[in-house]
């Protein structure tokens, strides 16, 4: 099953939590330091929260969660030829799980992920400047603040493309 994932920026992760628990009458799938996801079934959502004080009530990304790889893969080949530039990272380690993705950039601005979670881990990046950083500060580096998701985007891996080919 495929399914929307959105992906806020909020300023208190447990305030959040508790608002969208009630909301979707469900609790988070995955909860760790500044970061909860939600595998809402109805209706099918993935309700990411990334805890960026300052920020709150802006989106961070947009995605859509599929079933495999080889889904990855077909929307990479489907993407590049509508022309759409694409960011591919393969085996990548972000919001605590090594996924496979593509990244495209919307009209507006706006970051679009496809991908899939082959395992879930312990660590937000895997990235070396999270070596010596606890996960929220790697959820804030690797998320970035504001609209954009970040305030350099050639420095962030997981969850912005590159700003080349924008």
């Amino acid at each position: 099953m495929s399914r929307v994932q959105l992906a806020l920026n909020v300023d208190d992760l447990e305030q959040a939590v508790g608002f969208y628990s009630t909301l979707f009458g469900a609790e988070p799938a995955k909860r760790k330091p500044g970061y909860a996801n939600f595998a809402i079934d109805e209706p099918p959502l993935k309700l990411v929260l990334i805890e960026n004080p300052g920020q709150g009530g802006s989106v961070n990304h947009l995605g859509v969660e599929v079933e495999s790889s080889e889904k990855v893969h077909a929307e990479i080949a489907r993407l590049t030829e509508a022309g759409l530039f694409t960011e591919e990272q393969i085996a990548t380690t972000c919001c605590f799980a090594t996924q496979d993705k593509v990244w495209v950039t919307g009209p507006n601005a706006e970051r679009w992920e496809v991908y899939t979670v082959l395992a879930d881990t312990e660590h937000f990046g895997t990235a070396p400047e999270f070596a010596e950083t606890d996960d929220r500060a790697a959820v804030q580096a690797c998320c970035g603040t504001g609209n954009s998701g970040a305030a350099d985007a050639d420095e962030v891996a997981c969850c912005a493309p590159a700003a080349t080919g924008r």
